[in-house]
């Protein structure tokens, strides 16, 4: 802070804490993230990888194209976590019969072995975040989480 620059009030502080959308929803995400990463631990996967292993559970193989904005990822930061789960062999990539510059990303067998695995975790864990939500409208909630992921 410069000598000129008056210090905010600390009521400001609680301004921000109090309405801020983006440090409630990190905060709740980094919670959920730690609970999901422990509970995937012992198939090897963070709460990350499962996603990006659920994202590829579907009949055609996408693009990393398709991908990245889905998962609401960059596509640097996919492609390292994706050459992850590629040297684990969970992933397989193969050429775009459309457009030989890209490639096409799928579940290797072992990756579908995985989540199979990963599934009974994820569903008892998920059983638990939804009974400590208690009373609230799961629907709405969810609705509003993807509505904020799209601004």
């Amino acid at each position: 802070m410069s000598e000129t620059t008056p210090s905010l009030p600390y009521e400001t502080t609680l301004e921000v804490r109090d309405r801020c959308l983006c440090f409630r929803a990190q905060r709740a995400a980094r919670s959920l993230g730690r609970r999901f990463d422990i509970a995937l631990k012992p198939v090897g996967l963070t709460n990350g990888q499962f996603s990006i292993l659920m994202s590829l559970n579907r009949p055609e193989p996408p693009r990393i194209s398709d991908l990245a904005p889905f998962l609401a990822m960059d596509r640097t930061t996919l492609t390292a976590a994706l050459k992850v789960l590629e040297r684990r062999g969970l992933v397989e990539s193969t050429a775009d019969a459309e457009d030989k510059r890209g490639k096409r990303l799928r579940l290797s067998p072992r990756g579908h072995d995985v989540l199979h695995e990963a599934m009974p975790i994820w569903r008892r864990e998920h059983d638990a975040v939804d009974a400590a939500l208690g009373g609230l409208d799961l629907e709405t909630l969810k609705a509003a989480l993807m509505t904020l992921g799209e601004i």
